[in-house]
């Protein structure tokens, strides 16, 4: 299938492979650079700080900071537009397809979060409990693409909108628990902006800039009001307008403006196609297109560069690695097949065509990759940096462990159907 005529979802698995592998590399980068002789120079690197000024008011934040409260909100504002846009249009639009995958999220980060809890109930690093309940969308995707038509496509379906309700869960996990001192001055501001993002939204605004305009101030205001800066991402996706695509308007359009005019060039007739065809998308979608190869190959790498440099030392594994690594290769997976089990089990949901249980399994165990998020939720979690680097040590070997056991029992499966049939 080429580029051209690739389905959506097809380019966003395909990319979704790119980004994973690209992860990868960058993380080896940083875990190599953090363990070399050159490791002081990583650190120096992270706590290197940079100011923006404006009048007489300025922010100054280390490049670390930078990284996890600005660019990760531009990488959440995608993971709030890829959630409206499946809850309105998408996966999620359909009651039994969604169901299945809010249960199976639910308890895919219920019982990774109860593993954890049981093992460091009472101890310092109880209050990580949030970390081994995401789930990294690009990593788990980009294992299924390597093993291309061997996985049906109903399960991709499912493993993208599972993390996508994974990643939603996240996000209220982080601004209910994971939240400092709260300045009322600001969230009140933050309110406002977001309200009247809300209502340009409503009433039909489709110019980007205004949303850029409005987000960057509800970024800083969120970010002053003690809410970790992210949420403003997903608050301004939830004001940027989206619509329903009109395929018989459309295609009127387009055979309209490819009609020749007298004396019209050919150049003039493929820049009004373009015009209509840029028209035709909803703010949301562009918005999407737009920032997709931008978090792909800036915003998640440069995030894995500056937080995957975990320095390996003797003793750096306890309890709370222990539980992040139990509660991501068995909660997980426990927890993602118990949930979609349930649903299906009381009638409100059933599994995508051509999938199976034992598909499934191989879907919980991907579930467990929980690299990206995970390593953001440690970060809010742990002051002390012994417990940030045992949890972040347990991310690091769960995510690799859960993604050669999904690939492995993945293979394991469709090669026995391949010889039964």
């Amino acid at each position: 299938m080429s580029a051209t005529t690739a389905s959506p979802f097809a380019r966003f698995v395909h990319n979704g492979a790119f980004a994973g592998l690209l992860l990868v590399c960058t993380a080896l980068i940083a875990f190599v650079w953090a363990n070399s002789p050159l490791r002081e120079s990583y650190t120096t690197l992270q706590q290197t700080y940079f100011s923006l000024t404006l009048g007489d008011a300025a922010l100054r934040l280390s490049l670390e900071h930078w990284v996890n409260d600005g660019l990760m909100a531009v990488f959440f504002l995608l993971v709030g537009l890829e959630i409206k846009r499946e809850l309105l249009i998408g996966e999620l639009a359909s009651r039994r397809r969604a169901t299945l995958a809010v249960a199976a999220a639910a308890g895919g980060m219920l019982i990774p979060a109860g593993v954890y809890a049981l093992l460091n109930a009472g101890g310092p690093g109880f209050s990580g409990w949030g970390v081994p309940m995401a789930t990294d969308i690009a990593f788990a995707l980009g294992v299924l693409a390597l093993l291309g038509s061997r996985v049906p496509v109903g399960l991709k379906v499912f493993l993208t909108a599972l993390a996508i309700v994974d990643d939603l869960g996240a996000v209220l996990v982080i601004a209910l628990f994971y939240t400092s001192g709260i300045q009322s001055v600001f969230l009140g501001l933050a309110a406002l902006t977001w309200v009247a993002a809300l209502l340009f939204g409503r009433r039909g605004f489709v110019s980007l800039k205004l949303y850029g305009v409005l987000g960057l101030l509800l970024w800083f205001f969120v970010l002053q009001s003690g809410l970790h800066a992210t949420i403003a991402g997903v608050l301004l996706a939830f004001a940027v307008p989206i619509r329903k695509p009109d395929p018989a308007g459309y295609l009127a359009s387009l055979t309209e403006a490819a009609k020749p005019g007298r004396g019209e060039q050919v150049g003039t007739r493929l820049r009004d196609l373009e015009d209509r065809l840029e028209r035709a998308q909803s703010p949301l979608h562009r918005l999407e297109h737009a920032l997709h190869p931008v978090v792909t190959f800036a915003v998640l790498p440069v995030f894995a560069l500056m937080n995957a440099g975990v320095t390996v030392s003797a003793g750096g594994l306890g309890t709370v690695s222990l539980g992040v690594i139990l509660g991501l290769l068995i909660g997980k997976p426990l927890g993602v097949v118990g949930g979609a089990w349930l649903a299906v089990r009381l009638g409100v949901a059933s599994l995508p065509r051509r999938v199976t249980w034992p598909h499934m399994i191989g879907a919980g165990l991907l579930a467990g990759i929980g690299f990206t998020m995970s390593l953001f939720v440690s970060n809010l979690a742990f002051e002390d940096s012994v417990l940030l680097t045992e949890a972040k040590l347990g991310v690091l070997l769960a995510s690799v462990l859960a993604a050669v056991l999904g690939a492995g029992w993945l293979l394991l499966v469709t090669h026995k159907k391949g010889k039964a049939a």
